[in-house]
C-alpha cells in the first residue's frame, strides 16, 4: 500500500481488534486507538499508532472510525455522551462497526443524526482470532455501494480481498454474520451428537469421520474445523463461549424480529448455555463437544478412540 492512507480510528483492541490493528499498521494506515484497557494498545502503539483517551478523541483525530466491540450495548455506549464517537466525529464522517451485533443501535444513531450526513456501515467478520492476526478475515459489509467502495481499501488492510463481500444495505452485514455463526454452531452441536452416538455404538471414530466426509452429509466443519478438537483437544479458547452464547441470543432475537420460527437454533442455543454453565464463561466456543465427551466418559480423539 502507499503512504497516503487515511487515518483510521479503532476502538476495541480485544482478541480480534488487536490483530486487525496490527495488520492495518503493517499496511501503512496511520492509527488512533482506544480500549478500556490501556495495556491492550501497547503492541500497536509500538508499531506507530497513537493512543486516544476516549472515543470522541479517536473520532476527531481520524478520517474514519472502526469499532470492534463485544455486544450491541457496548456499541451504543461508545457512541453516546460527551466522550462518545458522535461527539467527535465530523459531519459527513464515516463509522464502520465491525462488531457482531444487531442493527438497532446504529439505526437509532442514524435516525437521530440524519442531518449530519454520516456514512454508517456494518462490516462484521469471520475467521476467528487467527484470521484477525493473519489478515485473512472474511468481511461482510452492509451499507450503500458508494460507501462500500470508499472503505474497501481499509478493509483490505485487515481481510482477504477475495472474501470481502458487499452483502446489501445497512444492517445486512449484521444479519449475514449472525446467520453464519448460527449455522456453524448448529454444525458443531449436530456433529458432536453424531460422533458420540456412533462411537458409543462401536464405530471407530476415525472410520466414522471418514465415512461422514465421504458422504452427502459432509461439511466444512466435519472435514476441517472439528479436527482441532479431535486431534489436539483444542476447544478454541480464543473465542469464549460466553461470546458464542451472546451471538446465539442475538440470532434468536433477529429471528423473532422478522417473524421466522427458529426451533433448531433455539435448541442449539440451549446446548451452548448448558456448556457455559458447566465449564465457565471463558471456556472455548467448541466446548459443547465436551458435554458429549462427558457422556461417553472419554474424549473424542482420533489418536485414542473408544473401543
Amino acid at each position: 500500500m502507499g503512504t497516503n492512507q487515511p487515518t483510521v480510528g479503532f476502538i476495541g483492541l480485544g482478541s480480534m481488534g488487536s490483530g486487525m490493528t496490527r495488520n492495518l499498521a503493517r499496511n501503512g494506515f496511520p492509527l488512533v486507538v482506544h480500549d478500556v484497557r490501556r495495556a491492550a494498545a501497547d503492541e500497536v502503539i509500538g508499531m506507530g499508532a497513537t493512543w486516544a483517551d476516549n472515543p470522541a478523541d479517536v473520532a476527531s483525530a481520524s478520517d474514519l472510525v472502526i469499532t470492534m466491540l463485544p455486544t450491541p450495548r457496548h456499541v451504543a455506549e461508545v457512541a453516546s455522551g460527551e466522550h462518545g464517537i458522535l461527539a467527535g466525529i465530523k459531519d459527513g464522517g464515516t463509522w464502520i462497526d465491525m462488531s457482531t451485533s444487531v442493527p438497532e443501535p446504529v439505526d437509532q444513531i442514524a435516525a437521530a443524526n440524519a442531518h449530519r450526513g454520516l456514512h454508517l456501515l456494518d462490516a462484521p467478520v469471520s475467521g476467528m482470532s487467527v484470521g484477525a492476526a493473519n489478515g485473512t478475515l472474511q468481511i461482510f459489509v452492509g451499507g450503500s455501494a458508494e460507501d462500500y467502495a470508499s472503505v474497501r481499501p481499509v478493509l483490505e488492510g485487515m481481510g482477504d480481498p477475495e472474501r470481502i463481500l458487499h452483502v446489501g444495505g445497512k444492517g445486512a452485514g449484521y444479519a449475514v454474520k449472525l446467520m453464519i455463526n448460527q449455522l456453524w454452531f448448529s454444525h458443531l452441536v449436530a456433529t458432536a451428537e453424531v460422533l458420540a452416538i456412533g462411537v458409543r455404538a462401536g464405530v471407530d471414530l476415525a472410520v466414522l469421520r471418514n465415512s461422514l466426509v465421504a458422504s452427502p452429509a459432509n461439511s466444512n466443519f466435519i472435514e476441517r474445523d472439528v479436527l482441532c478438537v479431535l486431534n489436539d483437544g483444542d476447544y478454541d479458547e480464543g473465542f469464549a463461549i460466553a461470546l458464542a452464547c451472546k451471538d446465539l441470543g442475538l440470532s434468536i432475537d433477529l429471528a423473532r424480529s422478522v417473524g421466522v420460527p427458529a426451533e433448531v437454533s433455539a435448541l442449539v442455543e440451549q446446548v451452548y448455555r448448558r456448556a457455559k454453565a458447566s465449564y465457565g464463561d471463558r471456556a472455548g466456543e467448541m466446548t459443547p463437544i465436551k458435554l458429549y465427551e462427558d457422556l461417553l466418559d472419554s474424549p473424542l480423539r482420533l489418536q485414542a478412540t473408544l473401543a
